[in-house]
């Protein structure tokens, strides 16, 4: 061994010297042993096979940062950035690091240093703050639709060359939005449609809200006719998950502060519903954000041990068996012996940050109609991963691909998921691609099967 290889081995560790508000805990860099257990796991090493591009590349680089050998450079951030903050490979280390959140951290602090671009200030400090606010951004849009001008403007847009290309991905991607936002029609409280057994609140978000209100609507009703008083407060804020995307913690924290707050007006609920996977999981953090503030540190412990998913709350609520016939799902699915075949996409906020993977499945057995076929690789993420498929288009590409080629080979007609950005870039890929499959969230499956029900069968 060489002199200069020895005492590199040698040299004692000199510890963290750069000291930030946001920076993650120096202590769970140390505790990444260079395992590569999240190489195959991750994503973007999937597809480049480059180091820093791995999650032990990205920590390497905070801790560096953190010990001061590399300083807070625009370059070292960029790194941080293409990071679809999936989580797998939180469920794959051995050494229980809090990968993703430590890249989140980064992000943040290296936010509080450099500063933010306007188009993120802009975006995810005055659009993307509450349902009313991202419905007057949605009005273009509406318009754009009413007016019948995707028929115009899309033939166009398969003219446009190299990176302009982009403009059509990005236009595929705008829903079909409903005629009115669902928290302008919601009433406050919904009665159970029989008699009472649990109180619940709902939060509603704002994607869920202004573009999948249909979807949410269908929650509602299975909450209610499954027994639940339903109460939606009305002037919720964001959930702040896509502030905590973007490593924006100051803005995350107000939000939380105000749901809270808002919460704690409607009394006690069995339970704080959430229908988007990326809702129930930064409201099941709010305890862990909020940890050093005084007033609100017990608060927000309490708000976030009353937080469900829709997924865990039905599988808690639900009866053992769902419906008699076949689902309504089109003219030419793929139903066989007389169910219909449904695969399941994990989002990656709920499978992977928040660990909830066999109540979505216990949930589906219950449907008598339903069979599921499990696609490989289900909580991999499809590549929106907030508005990466924005940013990044290229890599969320090949992730989109990997997810409808998984898909396909299932045989499957409905795919399920309660991400709404899943949501968008499966029905954007799927109708894109003009596959036979259907891609619902899991409350349209469920009350599907429930309408099915007959009152002699024990139907609600």
């Amino acid at each position: 061994m060489s002199k200069s290889s020895l005492e590199r081995l040698t040299r004692p560790i000199e510890g963290q010297r750069v000291f930030s508000p946001e920076l993650p805990d120096y202590n769970f860099l140390r505790h990444c042993v260079r395992c590569a257990r999240c190489l195959p796991a991750c994503p973007t090493y999937q597809e480049t096979q480059l180091e820093v591009q791995s999650p032990r590349g990205r920590l390497s680089l905070i801790k560096a940062v953190e010990e001061g050998t590399l300083s807070f450079d625009a370059s070292v951030e960029e790194h941080l950035y293409h990071c679809l903050d999936c989580r797998m490979c939180n469920t794959v280390c051995p050494a229980y690091v809090p990968v993703g959140e430590s890249i989140l951290a980064a992000r943040a602090a290296f936010g509080e240093r450099l500063g933010r671009p306007w188009w993120r200030k802009l975006a995810f400090r005055h659009v993307l703050i509450s349902a009313d606010r991202l419905g007057w951004a949605l009005w273009p849009v509406r318009i754009y639709q009413r007016l019948k001008l995707p028929r115009v403007v899309r033939p166009l847009l398969r003219l446009l060359p190299g990176r302009l290309s982009q403009l059509r991905q990005m236009e595929a991607l705008l829903p079909t939005l409903p005629p009115r936002p669902l928290h302008r029609t919601v009433d406050v409280v919904i009665p159970a449609k029989d008699e009472p057994q649990y109180r619940v609140g709902f939060f509603l978000g704002c994607m869920m809200s202004q573009i999948f209100a249909i979807e949410s609507r269908a929650s509602l009703e299975v909450l209610s006719g499954a027994g639940c008083e339903v109460v939606v407060p009305q002037g919720q804020a964001c959930c702040g998950s896509p502030q905590d995307d973007q490593g924006d913690r100051e803005h995350v924290r107000r939000f939380a502060r105000t749901n809270i707050a808002l919460f704690e007006e409607i009394g006690e609920v069995d339970a704080i519903v959430s229908d988007c996977a990326a809702c129930s999981g930064i409201l099941k953090e709010y305890g862990e954000l909020l940890h050093g503030d005084p007033e609100f540190a017990p608060r927000a412990r309490a708000f976030s041990a009353k937080v469900k998913d829709i997924y865990e709350w039905y599988d808690e609520i639900l009866p053992p068996t769902i419906g008699t016939q076949v689902l309504p799902v089109s003219d030419s699915d793929s139903s066989a012996n007389g169910f219909t075949y449904v695969t399941i996409h994990d989002a990656c906020h709920l499978a992977n940050a928040q660990g909830v993977r066999s109540p979505q499945r216990n949930l589906l057995r219950r449907i008598k109609s339903v069979r599921i076929e499990e696609m490989e690789e289900p909580s991999a993420c499809c590549g929106s991963a907030g508005i990466y498929n924005i940013t990044h288009p290229d890599m969320a590409n090949k992730r989109l691909e990997r997810k409808l080629k998984n898909i396909s080979a299932t045989g499957a007609s409905v795919v399920v998921t309660n991400g709404p950005g899943c949501l968008l870039q499966l029905k954007a890929g799927v109708q894109d691609r003009k596959m036979n499959v259907q891609i619902r969230h899991i409350s349209q499956l469920v009350k599907d099967a429930m309408d099915d029900e007959s009152p002699a069968q024990g139907g609600y």
